[in-house]
């Protein structure tokens, strides 16, 4: 923590001391990055000393992150990160591609990727003296706030849309938040969440606004590059590998944008050698982004987002701007895909045993067309982030597996179904 020394507007390149701010920049609202002194992280840490770390989590990273040990040993908040860098060899023949990884984040301990940003927004609540934490979320953000929050002892306040799947509502509940359904949007939801947490003093989690958010979703990006090395038979002890490109489904932007961070950080550590393409992924029906990169701009123009796909439905992405940049300054870009196609990604996946909710199957679906495209070669290393369980959301997973039979229980049933 001692190396966090300040933020950088990401629109202005205003710069403020740790204590100034909370949240966005004070004078055009654009998003914080958080600055660290890398002269002194050089100094004090590097690549074989996290290696040899026994920490299984985000907390391994704990010299590159702005926040203290959270403590709670033994707890939920102690477990987010360090998920399975898989290599799927059908998926990655069916795509005519040599070097396939899918980092599974639905293993975290509320199945997203969400844990991560909540774990390290938790730790800056504790540090700040926050007596009640709230978030808008379609449902994992949420999820994620409610379980880290529960871990940590303190309240939680969820604002949601009444259309969250059951499944994510659910977890909400169970783990001792306070949820109120919206009859509205998540954008309204968001709106909400603001003005609640200035009128009753509560600390905001919401992505694309919390700076502490992108810091947590970064830690993906470390794992990736620590556990890439791993996988080619280096044990780390050096500078980490980077893959050629990344590919992960975008809805306020935020993900990408905390990604982009962690790649930074490491390079400018010296730690890879070069950053990795980010190509983001989203809905036909939710694309505010991906219009405003194929459009070359930054400008991001609220939709009217209809898609199944509830983690990435966004009419204005609250994080466009770093999500744009994103892919523009790593040499990437932005993918569009139908529901048919998130559905058919869902089968797709859990036929090698990785269980995506929608919003995660899209980040396949996407990495299809890349492939069809060109824009991933055969022999470049790429990696595939599954950002949610398919747990998340029976109702789609139903609807992209269809019902079981049923039948008699007899042989001759049984021959006939099978037939």
């Amino acid at each position: 923590m001692g190396t966090f020394i300040g933020y950088r507007c990401s629109l202005c390149q205003q710069e403020y001391e740790p204590e100034q701010v909370s949240y966005t920049c004070p004078r055009d609202g654009g998003n914080l990055d958080v600055v660290l002194d890398y002269p002194a992280l050089r100094r004090s840490t590097h690549p074989g000393e996290i290696a040899r770390s026994t920490e299984e989590s985000i907390w391994r990273y704990l010299a590159l992150l702005p926040v203290g040990d959270p403590g709670h040993a033994g707890s939920a908040l102690r477990a987010a990160g360090w998920t399975p860098l898989l290599r799927p060899r059908r998926l990655a023949e069916g795509l005519g591609l040599e070097q396939l990884w899918v980092k599974d984040d639905g293993r975290n301990p509320t199945a997203s990727f969400k844990d991560r940003a909540s774990a390290v927004v938790v730790a800056r609540a504790q540090a700040i003296g926050a007596d009640t934490i709230v978030t808008a979320s379609t449902g994992n953000a949420g999820a994620a706030l409610a379980g880290m929050a529960a871990a940590a002892g303190l309240p939680a306040v969820i604002l949601a849309p009444r259309t969250a799947p059951p499944a994510k509502v659910a977890q909400l509940l169970i783990f001792g938040a306070r949820v109120i359904l919206v009859d509205g949007s998540y954008d309204q939801a968001f709106d909400l969440t603001l003005q609640a947490a200035e009128t009753f003093g509560w600390y905001c989690r919401n992505t694309g606004y919390n700076p502490f958010t992108a810091e947590g979703k970064k830690t993906a990006a470390f794992e990736v590059c620590e556990q890439l090395t791993r996988a080619l038979g280096s044990p780390g002890e050096g500078r980490w590998a980077a893959p050629d490109a990344v590919v992960v489904s975008v809805g306020d932007g935020n993900i990408i944008s905390g990604l982009h961070k962690g790649f930074r950080d490491l390079l400018d550590l010296g730690w890879i050698a070069a950053m990795p393409r980010l190509i983001g992924v989203q809905s036909t029906g939710s694309a505010a982004i991906a219009q405003a990169f194929d459009r070359g701009t930054e400008e991001i123009i609220p939709v009217k987002a209809e898609t199944l796909a509830d983690s990435i439905s966004v009419d204005l992405p609250r994080d466009g701007v770093r999500a744009v940049r994103a892919a523009r300054q790593t040499g990437g870009t932005y993918i569009t895909v139908e529901d048919t196609a998130i559905l058919a990604a869902i089968r797709t996946l859990g036929a090698a045993a990785i269980f995506a909710e929608p919003a995660a199957a899209a980040a396949y679906a996407g990495l299809e067309v890349a492939a069809r495209r060109g824009l991933v070669a055969p022999g470049e290393k790429v990696v595939l982030l599954s950002t949610g369980s398919g747990l998340k959301d029976i109702r789609a997973a139903m609807q992209a597996a269809g019902e079981a039979r049923v039948i008699e229980p007899t042989l001759a049933a049984l021959q006939a179904a099978l037939a």
